[in-house]
């Protein structure tokens, strides 16, 4: 499969970025993965975004001195190697990662295409209640984009927290506080992994181009 590895920073983290033709993949290229086969029956686009995931994982590893893959754990989550967190995500033709070494940081990164309009109004209550839809609308970004970053945001906090949680978390564990030029701040609506209900989560931001990205990155207190 044909890739491109770049990096940037947000929050102070390297971010591993592989841009990647999934047309140009082809089921040899899973060899690469000690556990390519648990991909074995998954879906073309599935394969060629996995892999590219695991590739920016690499590269990310090698920031500090590990040569090796994470694996895959029961709920496709990746598994890191001992002294190191990190957290992936990918879209159909891009896929992001990144790694510390410092084993109490909490990290999660997402990915998301900005919603259209009509998009945005049909999944909002999946995603948001209403009092969450109100203080999206009051700020100055459009709807849909405020929507899409929210969505991405909880994913990214829920990525940082499944390690200690090992359950899967509905988008109405995570409340949207506030909104801000690069910034958004999520509170848990329960306890979450001995965080209190109420902890409040600030969580870089960007957009790029027709994307947007939100990483946690997050040191409990002693």
């Amino acid at each position: 499969m044909r890739t491109l590895h770049t990096t940037f920073s947000l929050a102070s983290q390297t971010v591993h970025q592989i841009a990647f033709e999934p047309d140009t993949f082809t089921d040899a290229d899973l060899l690469w993965l000690p556990h390519h086969q648990h991909l074995a029956h998954a879906a073309h686009k599935r394969k060629a975004e996995h892999l590219a995931g695991r590739i920016a994982a690499a590269h990310a590893l090698q920031q500090f001195g590990v040569s090796a893959i994470p694996g895959i754990g029961i709920n496709g989550e990746p598994l890191w190697q001992t002294g190191c967190v990190g957290s992936i995500t990918h879209t159909a033709t891009c896929a992001l990662a990144v790694v510390s070494n410092h084993t109490k940081q909490l990290l999660g990164i997402d990915c998301e295409q900005i919603l259209d309009a009509l998009e945005a109004q049909e999944i909002k209550d999946g995603i948001i209640d209403h009092e969450e839809e109100t203080l999206l609308r009051r700020t100055s970004l459009p709807f849909a984009l405020a929507l899409t970053l929210t969505f991405s945001a909880k994913e990214s906090v829920f990525k940082a927290l499944f390690p200690n949680v090992n359950a899967l978390m509905g988008f109405d564990s995570a409340r949207v506080m506030a909104l801000a030029a690069g910034s958004l701040t999520l509170a848990l609506t329960r306890p979450l992994a001995g965080f209190h209900e109420g902890t409040q989560f600030t969580l870089h931001c960007l957009r790029d181009d027709d994307r947007v990205i939100t990483l946690l990155s997050y040191f409990p207190a002693a």
